[in-house]
C-alpha cells in the first residue's frame, strides 16, 4: 500500500520526553512489535504508512523524534511541514507529564499553521501510576485535543490514535480543499511532502503497512 495510490501525503510528529515509548509506539502500530530493551532514539526516524478513512487514503509520514535536551534544537528544524502531532507521556512519570505543555509550547513557536493534535498518556499497563486520567483530560480540553491511554507492551488502543487522528486530518484536509484554489500551492506546501519542504532524511525504517 505504501507505494499505491492515495489523496494526501501528510507529516506527523511524535512528541514527548525520552523513554515515554514514543518508538514502541510507533513501532506496535506499523510492525506490531515491541521491545524491552530500551535504546533513546538519535535525532529522529520515520516510518510510512497508509491509511484508509472513510473513502479517503492518507498517506503518513511519522517522525520519531529525541526526546532528549540535546537533540531539542535537532528535532525542532524537523517541525516545518507537520500536519499532525501525537503528544505523549508517561503515565508513571509525572515529569513527563508536565513537560507535555513544553512540547506544545515548541510546536507553536516553530509551525505556522494549525495542527491536527492528540495527547497520549502511555504505559497504562504499570500498576505505579502517576498521572490520573483526569490529568490528562484536563490538559487535552485546555488545548482543545483529543486524548486516549495507551499500552504500547499490551498492544492496547495503540491503533485508536491512529483512527481518532486520521479523522480529525481528513477533516481538515477537506475543509482545505474547499478553500478558494487561490490557496492551491500554500496547500501543496502544507500537505503534500516532497524534498523541498521536507528536512534531509534519513532512511525510513522498514514498514511495508
Amino acid at each position: 500500500m505504501s507505494n499505491g495510490y492515495y489523496d494526501w501525503l501528510v507529516k506527523v510528529i511524535v512528541l514527548g520526553d525520552s523513554g515515554v515509548g514514543k518508538t514502541n509506539i510507533l513501532t506496535q502500530y506499523c510492525d506490531q512489535k515491541f521491545s524491552q530493551n530500551y535504546m533513546a532514539t538519535i535525532g529522529v526516524d520515520f516510518k510510512i504508512k497508509t491509511i484508509t478513512v472513510e473513502d479517503k487514503k492518507i498517506k503518513l509520514q511519522i517522525w520519531d523524534t529525541a526526546g532528549q535536551e540535546r537533540f531539542r534544537n535537532i528535532t525542532q528544524t524537523y517541525y516545518k511541514g507537520a500536519f499532525g502531532i501525537i503528544f505523549v507521556y508517561s503515565i508513571v512519570d509525572r515529569n513527563s507529564f508536565n513537560n507535555v505543555e513544553t512540547w506544545i509550547k515548541s510546536i507553536t513557536e516553530n509551525t505556522t499553521d494549525e495542527v491536527c493534535s492528540i495527547l497520549v498518556g502511555n504505559k497504562m499497563d504499570s500498576q505505579d501510576r502517576r498521572v490520573q486520567s483526569s490529568e490528562g483530560q484536563a490538559l487535552a480540553t485546555k488545548y482543545k485535543m483529543p486524548f486516549i491511554e495507551t499500552s504500547a507492551l499490551e498492544n492496547k488502543n495503540i491503533q485508536n490514535i491512529f483512527d481518532i487522528l486520521g479523522l480529525n486530518l481528513k477533516k481538515r484536509l477537506e475543509n482545505e480543499s474547499q478553500k478558494p484554489q487561490v490557496n492551491a500551492e500554500n496547500q501543496s506546501s502544507q500537505f503534500k511532502l516532497n524534498q523541498e519542504t521536507a528536512q534531509p532524511q534519513p532512511a525510513p525504517s522498514s514498514c511495508n503497512c
